[in-house]
């Protein structure tokens, strides 16, 4: 397995932000997000190759009960269903952050943080020549959403900048038919540096407010900046 880090940190984002936890990340992604803050997971991918009883043994070394498979795209990454099951056999909480794309087919996740991304995403053709028709085809899979949905416990985090962006997810959640408690989506402003992020952190929890929504920090930025291995 292609492995971008492999680091021990703070969860950052989502309804376990705070909690210390393993954080292992896959290199590969099906998705070229404009704004990708791991280029080296996804864009250029690269990494260390583990075989999984090797890896298995760095993680649960670390002194945490919470795992994090993230990525790049964790679910397409060969053999995660097996790491996936010997994490949960060696008794971890495991939260996988994926971008909703890939079904889940019976994985072990205690939680799953989905992040589908949205259109101000897309890449342009200059940017990432065919990528950018690859992205803009793959980012929004409904049916894939619905699976982890019924598979285990689950939210699901946008990142936003305006008051459209909310107005796009809550039509793209409509118009599929997922209905979900709004305390299960969480908005999140973009960026990578941490007073970028406080002047959009305002603007963003004031949409919270408006549509009810949750809102998430990226509080391994405002602790670490913008760093490998955070």
């Amino acid at each position: 397995m292609l492995i971008s880090e492999l680091f021990h940190s703070i969860q950052g984002e989502g309804s376990l932000a705070g909690v210390p936890s393993v954080f292992v990340r896959t290199s590969g992604c099906n998705l070229r997000c404009v704004w990708c803050d791991t280029p080296y997971a996804s864009w250029n991918p690269t990494g260390t190759k583990y075989e999984i009883a090797d890896l298995l043994g760095k993680i649960i070394a670390y002194p945490a009960q919470h795992v994090v498979l993230t990525g790049g795209e964790p679910m397409i990454a060969k053999g995660i269903e097996f790491l996936a099951a010997e994490l949960r056999a060696n008794g971890k909480h495991l939260t996988i952050e994926t971008a909703g794309t890939i079904a889940p087919q019976g994985i072990a996740c205690d939680l799953a943080s989905l992040s589908p991304k949205l259109a101000h995403s897309t890449p342009s053709e200059e940017q990432a020549g065919p990528w950018a028709a690859r992205h803009e085809a793959t980012r929004w899979q409904p049916d894939v959403i619905r699976a982890w949905i019924n598979h285990c416990d689950y939210q699901l985090k946008f990142v936003v900048r305006n008051d459209q962006d909310v107005i796009e997810l809550m039509e793209l959640l409509d118009s599929s038919n997922i209905q979900v408690a709004a305390h299960k989506i969480l908005l999140m402003p973009e960026g990578i540096d941490a007073n970028i992020l406080k002047q959009s952190a305002f603007a963003v929890s004031e949409l919270c407010k408006r549509y009810g929504f949750r809102y998430t920090p990226r509080l391994h930025i405002d602790l670490y900046g913008n760093t490998r291995g955070t």
